[in-house]
């Protein structure tokens, strides 16, 4: 049954209406941790590094290149993937093309873009969204990231791991064997 039949004309589905509130309040939750934890990297560790535990350390670092610091020529490409990415959600989500991902899960990562874009653009750099990216977590054997980058790995991972679970339903036409009994 589709809850739209339900609803007034251009009223959203009750559904569509809470999963587009839990995918908005998650990412501005990452967007909020992300740029406060940024605004204290920045503040704190200018001038030094803080051991933690085993090889985890916030050392401040200014990344101009592409995720993790990789591929020094790709940020614009990067960035306008990003862009594309919150796009294509905003467009799903809003258009009444309801996502079947969770919308946690997609929160996490349009948090993350959205967090890491708001760098780009906010730092200046050469060219559109050129700017840097703050990141201060370093494990030291991993590039260093930051709050947007782990959620959207983290995302990204287990979206890649559940996304086979979350497959579109056939329609019902296609699941229902046809009657044989009304066959003359």
């Amino acid at each position: 049954m589709d809850s739209r039949a339900d609803s007034p004309a251009g009223a959203e589905p009750r559904s569509s209406r809470r999963h587009n509130q839990v995918l908005l309040v998650v990412a501005a939750l990452v967007v909020a941790v992300d740029q406060l934890t940024k605004w204290w990297a920045l503040e704190a560790l200018d001038d030094r590094d803080i051991d933690l535990v085993w090889t985890l350390r916030l050392h401040l670092v200014h990344n101009t290149g592409a995720a993790f610091g990789l591929g020094q020529d790709l940020e614009t490409a990067i960035a306008v993937v990003a862009l594309l990415f919150v796009s294509v959600v905003a467009w799903a989500s809003w258009g009444g093309r309801r996502l079947t991902l969770p919308p946690a899960l997609l929160g996490m990562v349009l948090g993350g873009a959205v967090g890491n874009l708001a760098d780009r653009a906010a730092r200046a750099g050469d060219g559109f969204l050129g700017g840097a990216v703050v990141d201060f977590v370093d494990l030291q054997w991993w590039p260093v990231f930051n709050a947007a980058d782990a959620a959207i790995v983290v995302a990204g991972i287990t979206l890649v791991l559940i996304a086979p679970r979350h497959r579109r339903p056939e329609p019902v036409s296609a699941q229902v064997p046809p009657d044989e009994s009304l066959e003359p």
